[in-house]
């Protein structure tokens, strides 16, 4: 399995992929929503303010995508070892009835699933209600989707 290091640059790297992305639709938005040929041919044509409202949303977007780049460059996921408790940082594995499931307790790009060695490793945020399930919680332990049974 990939470094934890080189996971979260890897992490950083998709996110700021995502980011151009976004950036660039953000900007053709907003030049959609400033067009003169936009403007309501009658009382009932809204595609200007539906232009500006998606200008706005895309602004937000890529704000958020700006600050998780941020947030997530100046994070460092510490080693843990096999009987710490689990804290932000670590990498952890969960087996249920079903297949397993790896994941990085990190600031940042919740949801974003990364394959690794053959695996997919999905980033858990404060926000997620399994990653406040997963803090404080050791080797053997259970939680909802099954227990915990590795800790990197």
């Amino acid at each position: 399995m990939t470094p934890k290091k080189e996971l979260v640059a890897r992490i950083l790297e998709e996110l700021r992929r995502q980011l151009a992305k976004m950036e660039h639709a953000a900007r053709e938005a907003h030049a959609a929503a400033s067009d003169p040929g936009s403007k309501a041919e009658s009382k009932y044509d809204t595609r200007s303010l539906e232009a500006s409202y998606l200008a706005a949303g895309q602004a937000q977007q890529v704000a958020d995508l700006a600050a998780a780049v941020t947030l997530l460059a100046s994070f460092e996921a510490r080693d843990f070892d096999l009987d710490d408790e689990i804290d932000a940082g670590a990498l952890v594995a969960v087996s249920g009835d079903e297949e397993g499931a790896w994941y990085l307790l990190a600031p940042a790009a919740g949801g974003l699933a990364i394959p690794d060695d053959g695996l997919e490793i999905t980033v858990l945020t404060p926000a997620s209600r399994l990653y406040q399930n997963l803090i404080g919680k050791t080797l053997g332990d259970e939680v909802e989707e099954g227990f915990v049974t590795e800790l990197r």
